[in-house]
């Protein structure tokens, strides 16, 4: 128990740290929480124009807490088998997942900004593909056709979480299944704002064009 403790506190730690934040001030744009939606995700980096900079911060917020479950995998024995809710699963893969779900949460609710963070897809897609490569690459496909056919970035996160359960049950193990639908659930959650604007016609397209 002492070790899940420590892999979800490890996993915590790693997600907390404010990527989209540290890079703005590091290249000068300031503080990314006063500008656009207020998030530190990578959506709201790109608000400042630096495609580059959106880009790296999407792959730092994914790296961590799919870093921190594959750590977790490797670095913890394989025994003893664990009884989770019912289900069996070897004790490296429910810390892994701990790691990797608490790494998401760190990102969402950062201790070091007042618990005012992100809205975690970037971290709960890099959680999953380093823990389940398949699953994650057919989340970003419903993505990448949501996001080309309607242009709306949150619509296409929203949709991708929402048949996240099913890809999951059909693809994976069913411990896994359940921490990413938990996961899902909570990216749902947390575009409350983003879905109120979808329905009232306020929310901002995403632009594939150059500007120029």
């Amino acid at each position: 128990m002492n070790t899940l403790l420590i892999c979800a506190l490890g996993g915590y730690l790693a997600g907390s740290i404010p990527f989209g934040l540290v890079l703005c001030y590091l290249f000068g744009y300031g503080d990314i929480r006063k500008i656009g939606s207020g998030n530190i995700g990578a959506t709201n980096v790109l608000r400042t124009g630096n495609k580059w900079l959106a880009l790296l911060t999407v792959i730092l917020d994914a790296l961590k807490a799919g870093l921190a479950a594959y750590a977790a995998y490797k670095i913890v024995p394989a025994t003893p088998v664990m009884h989770l809710w019912g289900l069996n699963a070897p004790l490296n893969t429910v810390a892994s997942l701990i790691a990797g779900t608490c790494g998401v949460l760190g990102h969402n609710f950062p201790i070091w900004l007042k618990f005012k963070g992100g809205k975690g897809v970037a971290s709960a897609f890099g959680f999953i593909l380093l823990t389940q490569p398949a699953v994650a690459l057919v989340a970003f496909f419903i993505w990448l056709v949501m996001a080309f056919a309607f242009r709306y970035s949150s619509f296409a996160a929203i949709t991708a979480a929402a048949a996240m359960p099913l890809i999951a049950y059909l693809m994976c193990p069913p411990i896994y299944a359940v921490f990413y639908s938990a996961l899902a659930l909570l990216v749902v959650v947390r575009h409350h704002a983003n879905i109120k604007r979808l329905l009232n016609g306020q929310e901002s397209k995403i632009s594939f064009k150059k500007k120029g």
